[in-house]
């Protein structure tokens, strides 16, 4: 006869600091995702973990229950080299884009299940869909078709992978226990090895603009992912990334699908492209055993020859969507943000930048809200560059609401800090773990 376990029991002993079993653990999400164990003691659980933790036993537990909540796709058969990578969310970080074909023209098999954006965060599955047709709805038995063809896809997250996780991270969102390093390790790796991947590289976000605002916090978060996927056979790297400013130029939806257009045409800004080629290069190195420098090498090659662009072309294409149609602002519809002074931008403040993308609409505030798509804004003046009174700090593209606000024109103004000298250069890449 099964063991009963008691919540009650279980709540109280994580909320004085003790630690659970491996069973109890399995049961709480088993009855959760069955639907069997009431909101609130889950919540209390949630909160109790928030403030006492999980050791590595107990988080490894959580993870591979979440995990078998749903369905653990089975790939073996479109052969070895599977690998994604999974970014912890920052402002501009269109990185997905260019990065799973490029990596797919590489000879990797990139599944790539992605989520859309909420709060200051942009969603992969947004961009995608700001091109006409596209669909990131995809089944299993069509997700195969596309990966033995193209070689990569990027689908959102289906009913039958990691329903606990689904469920669990909604809950989270209205209770205030998002920012638990536990409970945000449980939810990427269970999402992340249902995929039936070999490799994972993990883009941790730490700075201003990122969930993780210290190295300390990132490094925490890092070491825990890496630890954990390789506990359970999949090799894992992780890199520790800067998310002060925003990445790129452009932040939104359409304009950020036209910068990773950029990129596949072996252009772009160097900061974007230095990532792609970083974290592209290290799952082809985990892919085809190879060493990180020929990994590098070969990504940067698949961007400037045109084989990363055919691959996103295709993929696009498999996916229904029509890259003539990108839901682009109409032209002259944009706004500039100007200077009122001359000097050097020292910093740009790229979650100001992003919350009031969201207040325009090109995000989310909460769920259920609807995206436009041609909302965005271009950074005209980068970090380093100089810039003279009224010339350019940025350009607003509008979208149905019509032109920013002068509120909405006061903050992105406020969110570049402007020097008399040019500030000290400083890398993207911070270090690599894993």
């Amino acid at each position: 006869m099964a063991h009963v376990h008691s919540i009650v029991d279980i709540i109280t002993r994580k909320r004085d600091g003790g630690r659970l079993e491996e069973a109890e653990i399995r049961w709480v999400i088993d009855r959760y995702s069955r639907g069997d164990l009431p909101e609130e003691q889950m919540a209390a659980l949630a909160m109790a973990i928030f403030f006492r933790g999980l050791d590595d036993a107990e988080t490894g537990a959580l993870v591979d229950a979440m995990l078998r909540s749903g369905s653990v796709l089975d790939l073996a058969a479109l052969g070895p080299g599977r690998v994604d990578k999974h970014s912890t969310g920052g402002v501009g970080d269109k990185i997905s884009l260019p990065l799973a074909p490029a990596a797919a023209a590489c000879g990797c098999v990139v599944p790539m299940v992605s989520g859309r954006g909420l709060g200051h965060t942009g969603g992969t599955i947004d961009k995608l869909e700001a091109i006409g047709g596209f669909s990131a709805d995809v089944d299993t038995a069509r997700l195969v078709e596309i990966l033995g063809d193209v070689g990569c896809a990027i689908v959102g997250q289906t009913a039958d992978i990691a329903p606990a996780d689904k469920r669990l991270y909604a809950l989270r969102d209205v209770t205030a226990t998002v920012p638990s390093l536990p409970l945000i390790v449980a939810s990427i790796m269970s999402k992340k090895l249902a995929e039936g991947i070999e490799g994972l590289v993990l883009d941790v976000k730490v700075g201003r603009g990122a969930f993780m605002k210290t190295l300390a916090e990132g490094r925490a978060l890092a070491r825990a992912m890496v630890g954990v996927g390789e506990a359970m056979g999949v090799r894992v790297i992780a890199y520790l990334t800067r998310m002060d400013a925003p990445i790129g130029r452009m932040v939104g939806n359409a304009c950020e699908v036209d910068e990773a257009l950029e990129v596949l045409r072996g252009g772009g800004p160097e900061d974007t492209r230095e990532l792609v080629v970083t974290l592209g290069g290290a799952m082809v190195e985990i892919a085809a055993g190879v060493t990180r420098a020929e990994g590098e090498r070969r990504v940067a090659a698949a961007l400037d020859d045109g084989s990363a662009l055919a691959r996103f072309e295709r993929m696009v294409a498999a996916q229904g969507g029509d890259l003539t149609r990108v839901g682009r602002a109409a032209e002259g519809a944009s706004t500039l943000v100007l200077a009122e002074r001359s000097g050097f931008v020292a910093a740009i403040d790229a979650l100001e930048v992003a919350l009031t993308c969201v207040a325009m609409g090109a995000g989310r505030e909460r769920q259920g809200d609807v995206i436009d798509p041609a909302v965005g804004v271009r950074i005209e003046a980068r970090v380093g560059e100089r810039v003279e009174a009224g010339e350019a700090l940025a350009r607003v593209y509008h979208g149905e609401r019509g032109a920013p606000s002068a509120d909405a024109i006061a903050r992105l103004r406020a969110a570049f800090t402007l020097g008399d000298a040019a500030p000290d250069a400083v890398p993207i890449v911070i270090e690599r773990l894993g």
